[in-house]
């Protein structure tokens, strides 16, 4: 996948989480710009998520660690056996206190 294929897919999964947060009603703030959505939770702190164009890969920043996810053959998000979604639902739950569960894009 080049570099233009890469940001629009992983602009499409940012676009996706915002309108999912937008439906659901919650507590979160969050900002969407240049690749990075950075969620912040109630207490201060921050789930921030931004693609990294040289490595073709999603990054997700979290209270309690780091994560890379490189895109795998079925099309999820993954980082090992830990898919995307999965991290980003367990987060928004032990990080914010929210019980929400956001879907993933279908994948075609």
């Amino acid at each position: 996948m080049n570099e233009t294929e890469f940001k629009q897919k992983v602009d499409q999964i940012l676009a996706h989480i915002e309108a999912q947060l937008e439906d659901c009603e919650s507590d979160l703030d969050w900002d969407l710009a240049d690749g990075i959505l950075d969620i912040e939770c109630e207490g201060g702190s921050h789930i921030i998520i931004n693609r990294q164009v040289p490595t073709r890969q999603i990054w997700v920043a979290t209270r309690a660690d780091g994560y890379h996810f490189d895109l795998g053959d079925d099309g999820r998000w993954r980082q090992g056996e830990l898919e995307f979604f999965q991290l980003l639902n367990q987060t928004l739950r032990d990080q914010c206190g929210e019980p929400r569960q956001l879907t993933p894009l279908d994948v075609a």
